[in-house]
């Protein structure tokens, strides 16, 4: 009898720990897998019953199904059209059905890879010291990071800022380990982490060297964007480039555990301060005397406070409406240090609110490592949308802004320099035109033009003739640290 009990448990603890079907390790099916239907930029839900739990993948046609038992669309797909291999999604492990026998075979290893990249610390260190070419599955050749974004609808405007912010290395890098943020606590209930989530596995996959195919779908990216914006911005609907940059960088920065006073990578790499004097105007009505006494209050008095920023908005003079001989119109053109001026402490700006005018002026007070533009070409009224064709002459290297900054400032800032690193374009009229984007592949030195999945290389002349909308710079203090390694 107590015999009977000792072999009852020891059989208990064997099917615990699981015994290894002997069909584990020689799976009869596995040259059915057909990889070039396989994609894994979708939501994982199953295409019946639309639910995300034990969500597995079908391997020879590509679709996606619950569960694996008996009853369970997955088996019963595997029956219905003998497709006998499945990735459960969350796990990572393969199955066939409809006999119900884990695979191990390590010829599965690139399925799992694309599904789920993984960087090491090597890996991401040489990312930038070479050019290699890597072949997709599917024949084509690309560059990690310099990767085409599927333009599902009408979501270019979002895929250019995703393009721009894959290619700011401190940020890649910071979100190509996910151990960087996975440990983060977010409160119950909490949804805006899913960016995060989302962003860091988009990263992966811009710039996993062993992709099935030379181009990525932010499918998933852009539905975590239309959930946490509370549909602000849409992927049916085109949205301002500029709108999303600054609520998706602000939404990272919380969502990562930032604040006014608690620092994030969003901050570290973008933000920097400047000081802003402001003084409020009369109205215009006002007879001149009643001006003058109200100019000697105390409320009318220039008053200075200190700010924090993650891009500067530069503006644009007005375009002029005259046409040429030719009946053309003039695109005026103006050079990029004549819009930075308002940053230089004396150019005055007046700025209308619904009840009171302001006269302001700015000046920056420190310098992030990099250094986001947004030229405003778009000005909105309450009838619709117009925009500034004016074409901005800029550098693409050595853009210096020791000028703009405070004397104090200038004392302490070392390397006030900067490169162009990516330049975002919007072209065409104002609710119905398209962008594109440039970008600096580091590891070459070469400059691309992304719009959707369209990758073709451009001269560096060439992007200074764009209607450039935001442009990303690096701080040539980075470049020299690139450089010097060693010194800290």
């Amino acid at each position: 009898m107590i015999l009977g009990i000792i072999c009852f448990v020891r059989v208990k603890i064997g099917r615990s720990h699981g015994f290894e079907d002997k069909r584990s390790r020689h799976c009869p099916y596995l040259d059915t897998i057909n990889r070039s239907v396989l994609d894994f930029d979708f939501e994982k839900l199953c295409s019946i019953s639309l639910s995300h739990i034990n969500v597995y993948a079908c391997l020879i046609c590509g679709k996606y199904f619950q569960g694996r038992g008996q009853k369970s669309h997955a088996y019963i797909h595997s029956v219905q059209f003998t497709h006998h291999v499945f990735l459960n999604l969350h796990t990572l492990k393969f199955y066939c059905l409809p006999d119900n026998y884990k695979i191990i075979d390590s010829s599965l290893e690139d399925v799992t890879y694309v599904l789920k990249p993984t960087f090491t610390k090597q890996h991401i260190a040489g990312l930038d010291k070479h050019g290699k070419l890597y072949r997709a599955y599917d024949g084509t050749t690309y560059l990690p990071g310099i990767v085409g974004l599927n333009n599902i609808k009408a979501n270019d405007y979002a895929n250019v800022v995703l393009q721009a912010l894959s290619n700011v290395p401190p940020l890649r890098n910071y979100f190509l380990e996910e151990d960087n943020y996975c440990r983060i606590r977010r409160p119950p209930g909490d949804i805006m982490f899913l960016l995060v989530q989302r962003f860091g596995e988009l990263m992966r996959k811009l710039w996993n060297p062993r992709n099935f195919k030379a181009h990525v779908s932010p499918h998933e990216m852009l539905q975590a964007v239309v959930l946490c914006s509370k549909k602000t911005f849409q992927i049916t609907k085109q949205g301002d480039a500029v709108d999303f940059l600054s609520w998706f960088l602000n939404a990272l920065h919380g969502a990562l555990g930032g604040t006014k006073k608690k620092t994030s990578i969003i901050s570290k790499v973008f933000q920097g301060s400047m000081r802003i004097f402001s003084k409020k105007l009369p109205h215009p009505d006002l007879p001149a005397e009643e001006k003058e006494a109200l100019l000697l209050k105390a409320e009318y008095q220039e008053k200075m406070s200190e700010s924090t920023f993650l891009y500067l908005t530069l503006d644009l003079p007005t375009a002029p409406l005259y046409k040429d001989e030719k009946e053309q119109l003039i695109i005026p053109q103006v050079p990029l240090f004549n819009i930075l001026a308002k940053f230089n402490g004396n150019n005055e700006k007046e700025y209308k609110t619904y009840k009171e005018n302001f006269l302001k002026r700015f000046q920056l007070t420190k310098l992030p490592p990099y250094l986001v533009f947004c030229i405003k070409r778009f000005t909105k009224n309450n009838f619709f949308v117009e925009k500034n064709p004016t074409i901005v002459n800029f550098p693409i290297t050595n853009v210096d802004l020791r000028e703009y900054l405070t004397e104090e400032a200038q004392a302490t800032e070392k390397i006030t320099t900067y490169d162009l690193v990516a330049n975002i374009v919007h072209d065409g009229k104002p609710t119905e035109g398209s962008y594109r984007i440039h970008v600096l592949h580091h590891g070459t030195g070469k400059w691309y033009e992304l719009q959707d999945l369209q990758v073709i290389d451009i001269l560096p002349q060439m992007i200074t003739l764009s209607e450039a909308y935001i442009q990303t710079h690096d701080s040539q203090v980075i470049l020299h640290e690139q450089k010097n390694p060693m010194k800290k």
